[in-house]
């Protein structure tokens, strides 16, 4: 996993707290959920990439 990968899931981070604060401005509670859920799936994601990185040194 490489540098592409970190930039993917930063990016879907990003589209994750935008849907968050979108959905949160117009009390949209499903589109709230769903930049939340994006962002914690981000989340998870690096953690894996920081691991294979620990290991990769």
């Amino acid at each position: 996993m490489g540098l592409d990968d970190k930039i993917e899931n930063k990016a879907q981070e990003a589209t994750g707290k935008a849907k968050q604060g979108i959905g949160e401005a117009t009390d949209d509670k499903e589109l709230q959920a769903e930049g939340t859920a994006d962002q914690k799936s981000s989340n998870v994601k690096q953690a894996g990439e920081k691991i294979k990185d620990v290991f990769k040194n």
